[in-house]
Protein backbone atom coordinates (compact mmCIF):
# COMPACT_ATOMS: atom_id res chain seq x y z
CA UNK A 1 0.00 0.00 0.00
CA UNK A 2 1.36 3.45 -0.90
CA UNK A 3 2.28 5.80 1.94
CA UNK A 4 -0.37 8.31 0.83
CA UNK A 5 -2.97 5.56 0.76
CA UNK A 6 -2.01 4.52 4.29
CA UNK A 7 -2.37 8.11 5.45
CA UNK A 8 -5.80 8.29 3.81
CA UNK A 9 -6.95 5.09 5.53
CA UNK A 10 -5.73 6.42 8.89
CA UNK A 11 -7.62 9.67 8.35
CA UNK A 12 -10.77 7.81 7.39
CA UNK A 13 -10.48 5.61 10.47
CA UNK A 14 -10.09 8.75 12.56
CA UNK A 15 -13.47 9.91 11.31
CA UNK A 16 -15.03 6.86 12.92
CA UNK A 17 -12.91 7.12 16.05
CA UNK A 18 -13.85 10.78 16.51
CA UNK A 19 -17.43 9.65 16.94
CA UNK A 20 -16.48 6.99 19.50
CA UNK A 21 -17.23 3.98 17.27
CA UNK A 22 -15.82 0.59 16.56
CA UNK A 23 -14.75 0.24 12.91
CA UNK A 24 -17.00 -2.82 12.56
CA UNK A 25 -19.98 -1.75 14.62
CA UNK A 26 -22.13 -0.52 11.74
CA UNK A 27 -22.75 -1.50 8.11
CA UNK A 28 -24.18 1.02 5.67
CA UNK A 29 -25.59 0.17 2.23
CA UNK A 30 -24.10 -2.83 0.43
CA UNK A 31 -20.32 -2.48 0.82
CA UNK A 32 -19.91 -6.15 -0.16
CA UNK A 33 -21.51 -5.55 -3.55
CA UNK A 34 -19.62 -2.30 -4.05
CA UNK A 35 -16.28 -3.92 -3.27
CA UNK A 36 -17.12 -6.83 -5.57
CA UNK A 37 -17.63 -4.34 -8.40
CA UNK A 38 -14.29 -2.67 -7.67
CA UNK A 39 -12.52 -6.01 -7.47
CA UNK A 40 -14.04 -6.99 -10.82
CA UNK A 41 -12.58 -3.85 -12.39
CA UNK A 42 -15.92 -2.19 -13.20
CA UNK A 43 -15.37 1.23 -14.79
CA UNK A 44 -15.66 4.25 -12.48
CA UNK A 45 -14.54 7.86 -12.23
CA UNK A 46 -11.08 7.92 -10.66
CA UNK A 47 -11.13 9.14 -7.07
CA UNK A 48 -14.83 10.02 -7.03
CA UNK A 49 -17.17 8.81 -4.32
CA UNK A 50 -20.92 9.17 -3.84
CA UNK A 51 -21.77 9.54 -0.14
CA UNK A 52 -25.27 9.41 1.33
CA UNK A 53 -25.46 10.90 4.83
CA UNK A 54 -28.08 9.38 7.10
CA UNK A 55 -31.30 11.21 7.82
CA UNK A 56 -30.80 13.40 10.87
CA UNK A 57 -27.04 13.77 10.45
CA UNK A 58 -25.84 17.29 11.20
CA UNK A 59 -23.76 19.66 9.12
CA UNK A 60 -21.00 19.16 11.70
CA UNK A 61 -21.11 15.39 11.17
CA UNK A 62 -20.84 15.88 7.43
CA UNK A 63 -17.98 18.37 7.75
CA UNK A 64 -16.05 15.96 10.00
CA UNK A 65 -16.31 13.27 7.33
CA UNK A 66 -15.19 15.55 4.49
CA UNK A 67 -12.27 17.03 6.44
CA UNK A 68 -11.22 13.63 7.76
CA UNK A 69 -11.01 12.30 4.22
CA UNK A 70 -9.40 15.43 2.84
CA UNK A 71 -12.15 15.28 0.22
CA UNK A 72 -13.46 17.97 -2.12
CA UNK A 73 -17.22 18.21 -2.59
CA UNK A 74 -17.97 18.30 -6.32
CA UNK A 75 -21.76 18.27 -6.41
CA UNK A 76 -24.94 17.79 -4.41
CA UNK A 77 -27.03 15.06 -5.99
CA UNK A 78 -29.88 15.44 -3.50
CA UNK A 79 -30.38 18.22 -1.00
CA UNK A 80 -30.52 17.35 2.69
CA UNK A 81 -33.76 19.14 3.45
CA UNK A 82 -36.35 18.46 6.12
CA UNK A 83 -34.06 16.15 8.03
CA UNK A 84 -33.26 14.06 4.94
CA UNK A 85 -29.64 13.08 4.49
CA UNK A 86 -27.71 14.80 1.72
CA UNK A 87 -26.26 12.83 -1.19
CA UNK A 88 -22.91 14.31 -2.14
CA UNK A 89 -20.37 13.63 -4.87
CA UNK A 90 -16.83 13.93 -3.52
CA UNK A 91 -13.31 13.70 -4.91
CA UNK A 92 -10.73 12.00 -2.70
CA UNK A 93 -7.09 13.09 -2.53
CA UNK A 94 -4.79 11.69 -5.22
CA UNK A 95 -3.72 8.15 -4.42
CA UNK A 96 -6.53 7.50 -1.96
CA UNK A 97 -8.01 3.99 -2.10
CA UNK A 98 -11.71 3.88 -2.94
CA UNK A 99 -11.99 0.37 -1.53
CA UNK A 100 -10.41 1.34 1.81
CA UNK A 101 -12.63 4.41 2.03
CA UNK A 102 -15.80 2.43 1.34
CA UNK A 103 -14.85 -0.11 4.02
CA UNK A 104 -14.27 2.55 6.65
CA UNK A 105 -17.22 4.79 5.81
CA UNK A 106 -19.61 1.84 5.90
CA UNK A 107 -18.89 1.73 9.63
CA UNK A 108 -19.80 5.38 10.21
CA UNK A 109 -23.31 5.92 11.68
CA UNK A 110 -23.55 9.31 9.97
CA UNK A 111 -23.29 7.62 6.58
CA UNK A 112 -25.92 5.43 4.94
CA UNK A 113 -23.65 4.31 2.09
CA UNK A 114 -20.53 5.22 0.14
CA UNK A 115 -19.81 3.98 -3.36
CA UNK A 116 -17.82 4.75 -6.53
CA UNK A 117 -19.19 6.94 -9.28
CA UNK A 118 -19.65 4.07 -11.76
CA UNK A 119 -19.52 4.69 -15.51
CA UNK A 120 -22.27 3.30 -17.77
CA UNK A 121 -22.44 2.73 -21.53
CA UNK A 122 -25.38 2.28 -23.87
CA UNK A 123 -26.30 -1.29 -24.79
CA UNK A 124 -26.29 -1.26 -28.61
CA UNK A 125 -24.20 -2.28 -31.60
CA UNK A 126 -24.63 -0.68 -35.02
CA UNK A 127 -24.81 -2.43 -38.24
CA UNK A 128 -43.23 5.20 -43.22
CA UNK A 129 -40.73 3.81 -45.77
CA UNK A 130 -39.12 1.25 -43.52
CA UNK A 131 -42.47 -0.15 -42.47
CA UNK A 132 -43.84 -0.69 -45.96
CA UNK A 133 -40.59 -2.10 -47.36
CA UNK A 134 -40.42 -4.87 -44.76
CA UNK A 135 -37.60 -3.41 -42.66
CA UNK A 136 -39.52 -2.50 -39.50
CA UNK A 137 -40.11 -6.10 -38.41
CA UNK A 138 -40.13 -5.26 -34.71
CA UNK A 139 -43.47 -3.50 -35.14
CA UNK A 140 -45.14 -6.26 -37.17
CA UNK A 141 -47.68 -8.84 -36.04
CA UNK A 142 -48.51 -12.26 -37.38
CA UNK A 143 -51.54 -10.89 -39.23
CA UNK A 144 -50.17 -7.52 -40.36
CA UNK A 145 -48.90 -6.67 -43.83
CA UNK A 146 -45.94 -7.05 -43.89
CA UNK A 147 -46.06 -9.73 -41.19
CA UNK A 148 -43.65 -11.25 -38.70
CA UNK A 149 -44.96 -13.38 -35.87
CA UNK A 150 -41.95 -12.47 -33.72
CA UNK A 151 -42.57 -8.72 -33.93
CA UNK A 152 -44.04 -6.74 -31.04
CA UNK A 153 -47.57 -7.01 -32.53
CA UNK A 154 -47.82 -3.19 -32.37
CA UNK A 155 -49.25 -3.26 -35.91
CA UNK A 156 -52.12 -5.38 -34.62
CA UNK A 157 -52.90 -2.72 -32.03
CA UNK A 158 -52.75 -0.03 -34.74
CA UNK A 159 -55.11 -2.02 -36.94
CA UNK A 160 -57.59 -2.03 -34.04
CA UNK A 161 -57.45 1.78 -34.02
CA UNK A 162 -54.99 2.15 -31.15
CA UNK A 163 -52.39 4.56 -32.53
CA UNK A 164 -52.69 7.49 -30.13
CA UNK A 165 -51.05 7.76 -26.70
CA UNK A 166 -52.42 11.22 -26.01
CA UNK A 167 -51.71 12.53 -22.52
CA UNK A 168 -48.91 10.03 -21.81
CA UNK A 169 -45.31 11.10 -21.19
CA UNK A 170 -42.15 8.97 -21.30
CA UNK A 171 -38.67 9.79 -20.07
CA UNK A 172 -35.65 8.81 -22.16
CA UNK A 173 -32.62 8.43 -19.88
CA UNK A 174 -29.85 7.99 -22.42
CA UNK A 175 -27.88 10.12 -24.81
CA UNK A 176 -29.74 13.18 -26.03
CA UNK A 177 -32.51 13.34 -28.62
CA UNK A 178 -32.30 15.09 -31.99
CA UNK A 179 -35.59 16.85 -31.28
CA UNK A 180 -35.90 18.38 -34.76
CA UNK A 181 -35.98 14.99 -36.46
CA UNK A 182 -38.80 14.81 -39.01
CA UNK A 183 -40.15 11.65 -37.37
CA UNK A 184 -39.86 12.89 -33.77
CA UNK A 185 -40.49 16.64 -33.59
CA UNK A 186 -44.26 16.34 -33.11
CA UNK A 187 -43.79 14.00 -30.16
CA UNK A 188 -41.21 15.97 -28.15
CA UNK A 189 -42.39 17.44 -24.84
CA UNK A 190 -42.44 21.18 -24.15
CA UNK A 191 -42.29 22.11 -20.47
CA UNK A 192 -45.35 24.24 -19.61
CA UNK A 193 -43.86 25.14 -16.23
CA UNK A 194 -40.54 26.62 -17.36
CA UNK A 195 -40.59 28.67 -20.57
CA UNK A 196 -37.33 29.76 -22.20
CA UNK A 197 -36.74 33.05 -20.39
CA UNK A 198 -33.49 32.51 -18.48
CA UNK A 199 -35.32 31.90 -15.20
CA UNK A 200 -35.87 28.66 -13.26
CA UNK A 201 -39.62 29.23 -13.12
CA UNK A 202 -40.51 25.85 -11.65
CA UNK A 203 -37.74 25.93 -9.05
CA UNK A 204 -36.29 22.49 -9.80
CA UNK A 205 -32.74 23.78 -10.20
CA UNK A 206 -32.71 23.53 -14.01
CA UNK A 207 -33.09 26.79 -15.91
CA UNK A 208 -35.26 26.58 -19.05
CA UNK A 209 -35.54 22.80 -19.10
CA UNK A 210 -37.99 23.14 -21.95
CA UNK A 211 -37.50 19.64 -23.43
CA UNK A 212 -35.69 18.01 -20.53
CA UNK A 213 -32.11 18.35 -19.31
CA UNK A 214 -28.56 17.45 -20.31
CA UNK A 215 -27.04 16.14 -17.07
CA UNK A 216 -23.77 15.29 -18.77
CA UNK A 217 -23.22 18.83 -20.05
CA UNK A 218 -25.33 20.62 -17.40
CA UNK A 219 -27.40 22.54 -19.92
CA UNK A 220 -30.89 22.59 -21.40
CA UNK A 221 -29.59 21.44 -24.81
CA UNK A 222 -30.82 17.86 -25.04
CA UNK A 223 -29.01 17.44 -28.38
CA UNK A 224 -25.65 18.80 -27.22
CA UNK A 225 -23.98 15.72 -28.72
CA UNK A 226 -25.21 16.57 -32.21
CA UNK A 227 -24.86 13.58 -34.52
CA UNK A 228 -23.33 11.61 -31.63
CA UNK A 229 -26.72 11.51 -29.92
CA UNK A 230 -27.70 8.69 -32.27
CA UNK A 231 -28.39 6.07 -29.60
CA UNK A 232 -30.82 8.26 -27.64
CA UNK A 233 -32.51 9.34 -30.86
CA UNK A 234 -32.76 5.73 -32.06
CA UNK A 235 -34.54 4.44 -28.95
CA UNK A 236 -36.83 7.49 -29.09
CA UNK A 237 -37.97 6.59 -32.60
CA UNK A 238 -38.92 3.08 -31.51
CA UNK A 239 -41.03 4.48 -28.69
CA UNK A 240 -42.60 7.44 -30.47
CA UNK A 241 -41.63 7.80 -34.11
CA UNK A 242 -44.45 9.67 -35.87
CA UNK A 243 -46.59 7.22 -37.81
CA UNK A 244 -48.94 7.62 -40.73
CA UNK A 245 -46.89 10.40 -42.31
CA UNK A 246 -45.49 8.39 -45.19
CA UNK A 247 -41.95 8.96 -43.94
CA UNK A 248 -39.35 6.81 -42.27
CA UNK A 249 -40.49 4.74 -39.30
CA UNK A 250 -43.36 4.50 -36.83
CA UNK A 251 -42.97 4.04 -33.09
CA UNK A 252 -45.07 1.76 -30.92
CA UNK A 253 -46.89 4.94 -29.80
CA UNK A 254 -46.94 6.89 -33.02
CA UNK A 255 -48.97 9.95 -31.96
CA UNK A 256 -49.94 11.91 -28.87
CA UNK A 257 -47.16 10.61 -26.62
CA UNK A 258 -44.52 13.11 -25.50
CA UNK A 259 -40.85 12.31 -24.91
CA UNK A 260 -38.80 14.06 -22.20
CA UNK A 261 -35.03 13.80 -22.43
CA UNK A 262 -32.78 13.00 -19.48
CA UNK A 263 -29.44 13.11 -21.29
CA UNK A 264 -26.71 11.64 -19.09
CA UNK A 265 -24.66 9.58 -21.57
CA UNK A 266 -21.94 11.54 -23.34
CA UNK A 267 -19.04 10.46 -25.54
CA UNK A 268 -17.30 8.85 -22.54
CA UNK A 269 -20.45 7.21 -21.24
CA UNK A 270 -22.36 8.35 -18.16
CA UNK A 271 -21.86 8.32 -14.41
CA UNK A 272 -23.89 7.09 -11.45
CA UNK A 273 -24.10 10.66 -10.15
CA UNK A 274 -25.76 11.89 -13.33
CA UNK A 275 -27.98 8.81 -13.58
CA UNK A 276 -29.32 9.50 -10.09
CA UNK A 277 -30.01 13.11 -10.99
CA UNK A 278 -31.78 12.06 -14.20
CA UNK A 279 -34.04 9.53 -12.46
CA UNK A 280 -34.90 12.03 -9.71
CA UNK A 281 -35.62 14.70 -12.35
CA UNK A 282 -38.53 12.66 -13.71
CA UNK A 283 -39.76 11.77 -10.23
CA UNK A 284 -39.82 15.46 -9.34
CA UNK A 285 -41.68 16.41 -12.53
CA UNK A 286 -44.37 13.86 -11.74
CA UNK A 287 -44.74 14.46 -8.02
CA UNK A 288 -44.67 18.28 -8.11
CA UNK A 289 -46.56 18.91 -11.34
CA UNK A 290 -48.74 15.82 -11.69
CA UNK A 291 -47.36 14.99 -15.14
CA UNK A 292 -48.47 11.60 -16.40
CA UNK A 293 -44.97 10.17 -16.74
CA UNK A 294 -45.60 6.45 -17.15
CA UNK A 295 -42.07 5.10 -17.63
CA UNK A 296 -38.45 5.87 -18.29
CA UNK A 297 -36.49 4.00 -20.95
CA UNK A 298 -33.06 2.87 -19.77
CA UNK A 299 -31.07 1.29 -22.60
CA UNK A 300 -27.72 1.34 -20.80
CA UNK A 301 -25.69 -0.56 -18.25
CA UNK A 302 -22.29 -1.23 -16.70
CA UNK A 303 -20.55 -0.43 -13.46
CA UNK A 304 -21.28 -2.14 -10.18
CA UNK A 305 -23.99 -2.09 -7.54
CA UNK A 306 -25.12 1.40 -6.48
CA UNK A 307 -27.34 1.90 -3.45
CA UNK A 308 -27.78 5.49 -4.58
CA UNK A 309 -29.18 4.50 -7.96
CA UNK A 310 -31.33 1.75 -6.47
CA UNK A 311 -32.79 4.29 -4.02
CA UNK A 312 -33.50 6.75 -6.86
CA UNK A 313 -35.31 3.98 -8.78
CA UNK A 314 -37.25 3.32 -5.57
CA UNK A 315 -38.31 6.96 -5.41
CA UNK A 316 -39.51 6.65 -9.02
CA UNK A 317 -41.46 3.56 -7.99
CA UNK A 318 -43.14 5.51 -5.20
CA UNK A 319 -44.14 8.07 -7.82
CA UNK A 320 -45.60 5.36 -10.08
CA UNK A 321 -42.94 5.46 -12.82
CA UNK A 322 -41.77 2.22 -14.44
CA UNK A 323 -38.02 1.80 -14.97
CA UNK A 324 -37.66 -0.27 -18.15
CA UNK A 325 -34.08 -1.47 -18.60
CA UNK A 326 -31.88 -3.36 -21.06
CA UNK A 327 -30.67 -6.74 -19.82
CA UNK A 328 -27.25 -6.20 -21.40
CA UNK A 329 -25.24 -7.42 -24.38
CA UNK A 330 -22.59 -9.81 -23.05
CA UNK A 331 -24.63 -12.99 -23.64
CA UNK A 332 -24.35 -13.97 -19.97
CA UNK A 333 -26.82 -15.10 -17.31
CA UNK A 334 -27.94 -12.24 -15.07
CA UNK A 335 -29.14 -14.74 -12.47
CA UNK A 336 -25.54 -15.69 -11.76
CA UNK A 337 -23.70 -12.48 -12.65
CA UNK A 338 -25.71 -9.34 -11.89
CA UNK A 339 -26.03 -6.63 -14.54
CA UNK A 340 -27.06 -3.14 -13.44
CA UNK A 341 -29.39 -1.33 -13.59
CA UNK A 342 -31.64 -4.14 -14.89
CA UNK A 343 -30.84 -6.38 -11.90
CA UNK A 344 -32.09 -3.99 -9.23
CA UNK A 345 -34.95 -5.67 -7.34
CA UNK A 346 -37.27 -2.63 -7.27
CA UNK A 347 -40.86 -3.46 -8.14
CA UNK A 348 -40.94 -0.95 -11.00
CA UNK A 349 -38.00 -2.47 -12.92
CA UNK A 350 -38.77 -4.36 -16.16
CA UNK A 351 -35.67 -6.08 -17.59
CA UNK A 352 -35.68 -6.78 -21.33
CA UNK A 353 -33.82 -9.38 -23.44
CA UNK A 354 -33.51 -9.25 -27.24
CA UNK A 355 -34.73 -11.59 -29.96
CA UNK A 356 -33.97 -11.62 -33.68
CA UNK A 357 -36.50 -11.57 -36.52
CA UNK A 358 -36.49 -15.38 -36.74
CA UNK A 359 -37.54 -15.68 -33.11
CA UNK A 360 -34.19 -16.80 -31.71
CA UNK A 361 -32.72 -15.22 -28.61
CA UNK A 362 -30.07 -12.84 -29.91
CA UNK A 363 -26.58 -14.26 -29.42
CA UNK A 364 -25.45 -11.13 -27.55
CA UNK A 365 -28.52 -10.86 -25.30
CA UNK A 366 -28.13 -11.37 -21.59
CA UNK A 367 -30.88 -13.40 -19.97
CA UNK A 368 -32.05 -14.68 -16.59
CA UNK A 369 -34.94 -16.93 -15.64
CA UNK A 370 -35.61 -14.85 -12.52
CA UNK A 371 -33.88 -11.51 -13.17
CA UNK A 372 -34.92 -10.76 -16.77
CA UNK A 373 -38.62 -10.35 -17.47
CA UNK A 374 -39.42 -10.47 -21.16
CA UNK A 375 -38.02 -10.72 -24.69
CA UNK A 376 -38.61 -8.07 -27.38
CA UNK A 377 -37.30 -7.31 -30.89
CA UNK A 378 -33.69 -6.17 -30.70
CA UNK A 379 -31.78 -7.17 -33.84
CA UNK A 380 -31.90 -5.31 -37.14
CA UNK A 381 -34.10 -2.57 -35.68
CA UNK A 382 -34.53 0.50 -37.90
CA UNK A 383 -35.19 3.84 -36.24
CA UNK A 384 -34.43 7.54 -36.22
CA UNK A 385 -30.89 8.98 -35.98
CA UNK A 386 -29.27 12.38 -36.49
CA UNK A 387 -26.91 12.57 -39.46
CA UNK A 388 -24.16 15.11 -40.05
CA UNK A 389 -24.38 16.63 -43.53
CA UNK A 390 -22.36 19.61 -44.77
CA UNK A 391 -21.88 20.96 -41.28
CA UNK A 392 -25.52 20.57 -40.28
CA UNK A 393 -27.57 17.89 -38.54
CA UNK A 394 -30.34 16.33 -40.62
CA UNK A 395 -32.88 13.56 -40.16
CA UNK A 396 -31.71 10.04 -40.90
CA UNK A 397 -32.42 6.36 -40.20
CA UNK A 398 -30.26 3.39 -39.25
CA UNK A 399 -30.46 -0.24 -38.20
CA UNK A 400 -28.98 -1.12 -34.80
CA UNK A 401 -28.79 -4.30 -32.72
CA UNK A 402 -28.92 -4.67 -28.95
CA UNK A 403 -30.99 -5.07 -25.85
CA UNK A 404 -31.00 -1.26 -26.12
CA UNK A 405 -33.26 -1.67 -29.14
CA UNK A 406 -35.50 -4.24 -27.44
CA UNK A 407 -36.13 -2.06 -24.40
CA UNK A 408 -37.97 0.84 -26.15
CA UNK A 409 -40.41 -1.64 -27.72
CA UNK A 410 -41.50 -2.48 -24.16
CA UNK A 411 -41.48 1.18 -23.09
CA UNK A 412 -43.70 2.04 -26.05
CA UNK A 413 -46.04 -0.80 -25.08
CA UNK A 414 -46.24 0.60 -21.53
CA UNK A 415 -47.29 3.97 -22.93
CA UNK A 416 -49.78 2.30 -25.27
CA UNK A 417 -51.39 0.43 -22.39
CA UNK A 418 -51.48 3.50 -20.15
CA UNK A 419 -53.24 5.53 -22.84
CA UNK A 420 -56.13 3.07 -23.07
CA UNK A 421 -56.25 2.30 -19.33
CA UNK A 422 -56.03 5.77 -17.73
CA UNK A 423 -56.63 4.43 -14.23
CA UNK A 424 -53.78 1.93 -14.39
CA UNK A 425 -50.84 2.35 -12.03
CA UNK A 426 -47.27 1.21 -12.62
CA UNK A 427 -47.91 -2.23 -11.11
CA UNK A 428 -50.98 -2.69 -13.33
CA UNK A 429 -49.04 -1.74 -16.47
CA UNK A 430 -46.14 -4.04 -15.64
CA UNK A 431 -48.53 -6.91 -14.88
CA UNK A 432 -50.37 -6.37 -18.19
CA UNK A 433 -47.14 -6.38 -20.22
CA UNK A 434 -45.72 -9.46 -18.55
CA UNK A 435 -49.06 -11.25 -18.35
CA UNK A 436 -49.68 -10.93 -22.09
CA UNK A 437 -46.24 -12.23 -23.17
CA UNK A 438 -46.46 -14.76 -26.00
CA UNK A 439 -44.74 -18.07 -25.14
CA UNK A 440 -41.55 -18.37 -27.20
CA UNK A 441 -39.22 -21.37 -27.36
CA UNK A 442 -36.03 -19.32 -27.37
CA UNK A 443 -37.16 -17.33 -24.32
CA UNK A 444 -38.37 -20.36 -22.36
CA UNK A 445 -36.25 -20.67 -19.22
CA UNK A 446 -34.36 -17.53 -20.21
CA UNK A 447 -36.80 -14.89 -18.93
CA UNK A 448 -39.40 -15.00 -16.16
CA UNK A 449 -42.37 -14.84 -18.55
CA UNK A 450 -40.89 -17.46 -20.92
CA UNK A 451 -42.12 -15.25 -23.72
CA UNK A 452 -41.92 -12.17 -25.93
CA UNK A 453 -43.69 -8.83 -26.01
CA UNK A 454 -47.25 -8.77 -27.39
CA UNK A 455 -48.41 -5.15 -27.58
CA UNK A 456 -51.82 -6.19 -28.88
CA UNK A 457 -52.48 -8.57 -26.01
CA UNK A 458 -53.94 -6.10 -23.55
Amino acid sequence: MKQQTVRHAVLATAVVASLGLSSVAFAGGRPDAVLAGLNAGRAHETGELIVKFRDGSTATDQDIVRRGLGAQKLDTLRQGRGGKGEIALMRLPAGASLADTVRVLSANPSIEYAEPNWIYQHAATSNDTYYTNGSLWGMYGDASAPANQYGSQAAEAWAAGHTSCSGVLVGVIDEGIYFNHTDLAANIWTNPHDPADGVDNDGNGYVDDIRGWDFDGNSNNINSGGANDDHGTHVSGTIAGVGGNGTGVAGVCWSGVKLISGRFLGRRGGTTANAIKAVDYFTDLKTRHGLNIVATNNSWGGGGFSQGLQDAIGRANNAGILFIAAAGNSGTNNDTSASYPSNYPNANVVAVAAIASNGTLASYSQYGATTVDICAPGSGVYSTVPVSSKGSIVSGYASYNGTSMATPHVTGAAALYASSHPGANAADIKAAILGSATPTASCNGKVSTNGRLNASGF
